[in-house]
This record gives C-alpha cells, sequence and structure tokens, in this order.
C-alpha cells in the first residue's frame, strides 16, 4: 500500500468570449468539463439585469449567472469527484433538468463557461485553482463562429443574435481585458494546450488573481 496520500483534485478555469472556442478546447483536452453556462439563471428569476431604459435581459452580464451555485459544484467535484448539474435551455433560458457528473478519482478537470473568470479568486482562496486561462483570439472570427453555432442551435432569434452578436465584437476586447484583470491568463489555443498539459502533470502554472 502507497503511504503517499491520494492527489487532490482542481479545476481549470477556462473563459473568453461566446464563440472563442472553449467548449472546443474543452473536448480536445480529454479532460472531465464542467459546463459553468448550465448555471445560468432562469428567464423568470427577478434578480435577472435588464438594459437600461428596456425589459431585454442582458444574458452577458455576470449577475445573469448563479457564481454561489457554480462554485459549489467544483467544490463538490474536487471533494467527492461528483455533483448534481442543471441542464440548461438556452433557446427558453430555462433548467429543464439535471444530471450527475463523475469524474471519480480523476485530479483535474475544466470548468469553463463566459463567466468562470468570476471564480478565480475564490478557487484560489479555497485551494482547489490549477490554472485560469482566458482565450483570446480576433473578435470577427468570434463574431462568425457564435453567430453560426447559435443559429444552428436556434438559441434565440436572428434578430437578436446579430444585436448580440454585434454589441460582443465591438466590445470584445474589454471583455478580454476584464477576465485577465480577474486573474485568468490571455492565450490561444496552442499555449491554453500547454498549459493544461503542465495542469494535468502536476506543474502548476502561477496565477495571477485579482487581489494579487
Amino acid at each position: 500500500m502507497s503511504s503517499h496520500p491520494p492527489i487532490p483534485t482542481r479545476v481549470v478555469l477556462l473563459c473568453g468570449p461566446s464563440g472563442g472556442g472553449k467548449s472546443r478546447l474543452a473536448a480536445l483536452s480529454g479532460l472531465p468539463v464542467l459546463r459553468l453556462d448550465d448555471f445560468y439563471k432562469e428567464g423568470d428569476d427577478p434578480t435577472l439585469p435588464v438594459f437600461a431604459g428596456t425589459t431585454d435581459i442582458d444574458w452577458d452580464s455576470p449577475a445573469s449567472w448563479d457564481a454561489d451555485v457554480a462554485l459549489a459544484a467544483i467544490v463538490e467535484l474536487c471533494r467527492t469527484g461528483r455533483t448534481r448539474t442543471p441542464v440548461y435551455d438556452i433557446s427558453t433560458s430555462s433548467r429543464v433538468g439535471e444530471e450527475t457528473l463523475d469524474i471519480e478519482r480523476t485530479p483535474l478537470f475544466i470548468a469553463e463557461g463566459i463567466f468562470a473568470a468570476e471564480l478565480v479568486e475564490r478557487c484560489a482562496e479555497l485551494g482547489v485553482l490549477a490554472d485560469a486561462l482566458c482565450l483570446r483570439g480576433r473578435p470577427s472570427t468570434t463574431f462568425r463562429r457564435r453567430f453560426l453555432r447559435d443559429l444552428k442551435e436556434g438559441r434565440k432569434s436572428v434578430p437578436f443574435l446579430l444585436r448580440r452578436g454585434w454589441l460582443l465584437m465591438r466590445s470584445e476586447r474589454s471583455i478580454v481585458g476584464r477576465q485577465v484583470a480577474l486573474g485568468a491568463h490571455p492565450c490561444n489555443k496552442e499555449e491554453a494546450l500547454g498549459r493544461l498539459a503542465a495542469a494535468a502533470a502536476g506543474r502548476c502554472q502561477k496565477t495571477r488573481t485579482a487581489a494579487s
């Protein structure tokens, strides 16, 4: 019997603009993945943020997302290797079920979503953070990928997708800047894969948090 303690499970937070390739990269890594976008609030939640002077919900605001529940799921995965997660339908802005994510004794997993950077400091304080990455690229490329994906999946109406896409393209650099300020390391796909490999090998990257 080995005298070494079990390797603690840690998380890599993967953020970046909507349509920036987070889900594709997470799948390519081969690591278990927690989808943080499933922790959006439901469309009838009275705490949802709206655009000034309108009744339109701002789904790109962190206030549209349940950070506390998402963090609890991350911590539970790190401690037990299993957690229950909501299944969210973006087209109806509602939770349509639950499922169990079981990563067993895997020492590393990815939690990916556009608001992942909101949890960098809290995960670091709890000792479960392995790394935090922010994928970045050309805003025009992100716009195209996001629109084609959302159109294919029927997430919202075409006019809504075009309006949202145009606004996000214009603000993409500031979105990345905010996530970096929260402690995520800006990188492209190749560098991100390298840092994921390093984290999986137990070589923890130095991640700057907002407080450091």
